[in-house]
Order: structure tokens, then sequence, then C-alpha cells
């Protein structure tokens, strides 16, 4: 039997090629041994971490603030759930039964009567340890060595988000004591997103799949364009890597920290979008300006981020600092990221041939942060202009004749 297909849907068809060719690792890599299996973060968690903008200075009045404000602003109908708390929550010293105590100077009421608060507005709560003797900050002890302790005191309490970091590691290989935890929350009673922050060092994506729901491909971000285009292109090798259940992360947003453009902030949010990354907002949510709301508010962009697929983008061209970034979205769908690297002006183009669209496709191409949809049908590919350190993303729908 011969089987032929028409002209019509030529196109169709070797855009649905194009996005199994992506699939097949995924699928191959589901039928590896889970040793987590919580059945989370089908799509990248969306949230808050006081970390980038608070440091240690943290207190549970401005959690609890936090949590109003990610729901009076809107931001959780959005989909930004979590809200984690990073390093500097406890006292340095266990009580006598070897039990994580909440600082009483910041944390008075415990954090079990946090969770309680935070899970009445409709959210989750995170919290932070390391897998190592103290946390980052060496304020803390770490959760080595008491990890089925201490996850069944974070499922006792009502957490929703561990994040696990890699400080005073005794020199253990990770992947000998990240999955000690792996264990002890399957046997907590209690599902807990489990966030790898290994920095990278031992590859987790590679092995990470198996132990966690994230994973931290890079050391931390500072709050500069040079920092996040690194991070970018850090996580970037590791795109084949990431799918539903299990995600590459570059480490939380800075956008709305003051350390750089509007411009750059919205290439920053881009490409954690366009990169599945976990969108984590690291700002003050209680005080943001009118550019940063613009930004987080995206709902185009986020769409891209949270879109079922869960295929990673992957920079498919680059000419200097000049950047293109592209990935399949469901619905036979094409998100498109051009960058501009650049200290001046400049134009750049896409080609189809580079993000997987048959030459002759025309397509209908979504601007994201105009919200508009452009008027001419692009064959081949399409050009942009664009100002220094910024961007154009669009979603491209394949056209049917």
């Amino acid at each position: 039997m011969e089987f032929r297909v028409s002209k019509a849907l030529l196109p169709i068809v070797c855009i649905l090629l194009v996005i199994l060719s992506h699939a097949l690792p995924i699928s191959a890599a589901r039928h590896r041994r889970n040793m987590l299996a919580n059945d989370l973060g089908a799509t990248p968690p969306m949230g808050w971490n006081s970390w980038n903008h608070f440091f240690c200075d943290i207190d549970e009045e401005m959690v609890r603030a936090t949590a109003d404000a990610m729901v009076s602003t809107g931001l959780a109908n959005l989909g930004y759930k979590y809200i984690n708390i990073d390093d500097c929550w406890a006292e340095k010293e266990r009580d006598a039964k070897g039990n994580l105590v909440p600082k009483k100077s910041t944390f008075p009421s415990g954090i079990k009567a946090l969770a309680d608060y935070v899970h009445s507005k409709g959210l989750k709560l995170g919290i932070y340890t390391d897998a190592g003797t103290y946390t980052c900050s060496g304020t803390m002890p770490g959760a080595l060595g008491y990890e089925e302790q201490d996850a069944k005191t974070f499922a006792e309490w009502g957490i929703d988000y561990l994040k696990y970091d890699n400080c005073y590691n005794q020199g253990i290989n990770p992947t000998d004591r990240y999955p000690v935890m792996t264990r002890a929350l399957r046997n907590a009673g209690r599902p807990i997103f489990f966030s790898l922050c290994e920095w990278g060092d031992m590859h987790p994506a590679l092995w990470g799949y198996q132990v966690g729901n994230s994973w931290r491909t890079t050391s931390d971000i500072q709050d500069t364009w040079d920092s996040m285009m690194s991070k970018a292109f850090e996580n970037e090798v590791y795109a084949d890597y990431a799918r539903p259940g299990g995600w590459n992360d570059p480490d939380m947003l800075e956008v709305g920290n003051g350390g750089m453009t509007k411009n750059e902030y919205i290439v920053h949010f881009s490409l954690w979008a366009i990169s599945k990354a976990p969108l984590l907002i690291g700002c003050d949510v209680r005080d943001m300006s009118n550019d940063t709301k613009e930004i987080l508010f995206n709902k185009e962009v986020i769409d891209v981020n949270q879109d079922k697929l869960g295929v990673q983008a992957k920079r498919v061209r680059q000419e200097g600092d000049l950047q293109v970034w592209a990935g399949p979205l469901s619905g036979y769908r094409v998100a498109l990221l051009i960058i501009n690297g650049l200290n001046s002006a400049s134009s750049m183009g896409a080609k189809w041939e580079d993000i997987g669209l048959p030459p002759n496709t025309p397509v209908i191409a979504r601007d994201l942060w105009e919200h508009k949809t452009l008027e001419t049908q692009y064959v081949g590919g399409l050009s942009v202009d664009l100002e220094s350190h910024s961007c154009k993303m669009f979603v491209l729908t394949p056209v049917l004749s």
C-alpha cells in the first residue's frame, strides 16, 4: 500500500515530524526509573523566592505580606503559586530531639502556622535546606544525616516545595547525597516539589530526572546583563533533558531588582520562558514598578513557558551577539525569540530552516510583547529591527491552505 500526503498537508506533517524528533528522547527517558514519582512539575513551577532581593533579611510578616500581594496583584491568578522561603529561617542549633527550629526572632509563630496562612490564600509554601552540614549562609543546620527527620518535619508543617542547596557537603558526591533526600521525601507522606540546587557541578541534568523535579544547571545569577545571558547559555546546553516532571533551572528571576534596564529584563523573562525554566520571581512583589508588572504579568509569554508539550527551546542561530532561539509548542506552533546582544541597534533574521519549519510554510506571527498579530503572512523567515540589548518574541502558527 502506498501512503500519500496532500501538498496542502505536507508542511504540517513536516512540523509534526520535527516535534516528534524533539520528543523522542523525552519518551525514552520516561522509561527510566524515577525515584521521586510525585506527579509534580507537569509544567515549570511559578512563584516567588526570597533570596535574590531579601537575602537573609526575612521574617514571617514579610512572607505573609508577600502572599497577600501575590493574590491582590493578580500574580496568583496567572499561575505564580509558590511562596518560597530561602536561607536563614531556622535557629543555628537543632532541638534536643534533633528537629529543626524556626528562628524565634523572625518566625515566632512557626512554619506550620505560616504554611496554613499561605494555603488559606490558595498558594503553596516552599522552604530551603542544604545537602550538607550547614546551609550556605552558615547560620542554620543542613540536612546531611537528618534527611528522613527533616523530610517528615517539612511534611508535617505542610511544605509544598523544597530547595536543596550544596554547601558544606563534606566532599561527598552529590549523586550520593541528593537521592537520600529523594527517598526521604517519597516516604514523608506529602507530595513536595524537589528542587536540586547543585549549581550544575556534576551535570545534574544527566541524572536529575531520576531524583527531583528541577535541577540547577548554573551557579548563582547576578542582577546584570552578562550574568543573566551566561546563565541562559549554560542552561541551553542541557535542553534535551528538560521534560514534564523535570526541568533545567538557570536560577531565579532578577526582574524588578534594578540592575538591568527594562529591555534587558524583557530579554531575561523571555529567555526563561522559552527555556521552560522555573519562573520564580526574585523581587519585592509588595512594591513593583509598572515596568516590572508589565513584564511579570505577560500572560502570552507565560503561556509559552507553561505549554503542555514541555520542550525547551534551543539557540538555533548566532551571529556574534545576535541570536535566534526557537522551540516547538503544542498545536504545531513554534516559539521564536530573536535577541540583539550588541551595544548598538541592529537587525536580525530568523530562517524557517533553522527553527524546524519547511521553508515554503506560510505562518501567522503573533508578537508577544506588542500583543498583536502581524498582518503579513511570512514564508521562509522573518527579520526584525532591534535596539541594543532587546528582543522580539513570537508564536508562529502555520497556515493551512
